[in-house]
């Protein structure tokens, strides 16, 4: 294996002798927003009974009690999974700092439990003290374009803007939908200041490998952490910047470049994938079974 050609593999019974614990990521590995995969979940289930914790680690903007309720609605058994993990549960801390604030909040209503006990007060735009992000008001339909002007005129005042969901895009259904880390990334490109606890940035790790080494009840190796995820930005990126092996999954968010119309994984199109965004992997897999 070089640097960015994982190994195709059939299957996590694979490879999975060789680790402890699984980091997995949610949307796009385990469901699509409207219904689960029954083979990955089972695969997870497989995992937990017979090696070790499967923790849950997801860029969802919400504190995990909501993302259960979701995983539950869409028949993801619980025996699939240990531990969740949200990159709400990791912001919320970087939201406290900054009390009492005000906020403006930007992102559907969906995720205004975010805020819930961290004695914020909420503003507009032009008195807000910072701005908290979650995703676009109206992600059906909004891009972030639509936020540009309002944006300006925060950078143009020096807010910083808090960030709690660092995905681009994620697969809702057959659609690909932007995500909080599309908005900040163009207030990024205004010229205003980021600030993100999510995949990949250290703080959510941080929580999940805490939660590992408890479920174990010993120190976890990180030479036997697995990462599994399909986003090369956050799932790839974050595994790497920490030195943790990663299974890709292919036929996430990336399908259309690296899978045929038949499921069959492209291995080379994966390698160049990677390649371009100087991002390694350690296996590869188009959908993630047993």
């Amino acid at each position: 294996m070089t640097a960015s050609s994982p190994t195709p593999i059939a299957g996590l019974s694979s490879v999975a002798s060789l680790y402890d614990v699984l980091l997995c990521d949610v949307w796009g590995v385990i469901h699509n927003g409207r219904e689960s995969f029954p083979d990955a979940c089972a695969a997870l289930a497989r995992f937990r009974a017979e090696v070790g914790p499967v923790i849950l680690i997801s860029n969802a903007p919400r504190p995990h009690p909501p993302i259960v309720e979701q995983l539950d609605s869409l028949a993801v058994p619980r025996t699939a999974w240990t531990q969740l993990i949200t990159s709400g549960d990791a912001t919320r801390a970087l939201l406290s700092e900054r009390a009492p604030g005000p906020v403006w909040d930007v992102g559907p209503e969906r995720d205004r439990v975010l805020y819930e006990g961290l004695d914020l007060g909420f503003a507009g735009p032009e008195d807000a003290a910072f701005i908290s992000v979650t995703g676009p008001y109206d992600d059906e339909v909004e891009e972030p374009a639509d936020y540009r002007d309002r944006f300006a005129g925060c950078v143009e005042r020096g807010l910083e803007l808090i960030c709690a969901n660092p995905d681009i895009v994620v697969q809702r259904g057959s659609k690909l939908i932007y995500c909080g880390g599309a908005l900040a990334q163009l207030y990024e490109s205004l010229g205003g200041r980021v600030l993100m606890a999510g995949k990949p940035y250290a703080p959510i790790y941080a929580l999940a490998l805490e939660a590992a080494a408890a479920e174990l009840g010993r120190p976890v190796d990180p030479a036997r952490v697995l990462c599994v995820g399909d986003g090369l930005p956050t799932d790839i990126r974050g595994a790497n910047a920490r030195g943790l092996d990663v299974l890709f999954v292919a036929n996430g968010i990336h399908g259309g470049e690296t899978v045929g119309p038949d499921g069959t994984l492209n291995a080379r199109a994966v390698a160049d994938l990677l390649r371009q965004d100087a991002l390694n992997a350690n296996w590869t897999i188009a959908d993630l079974v047993w």
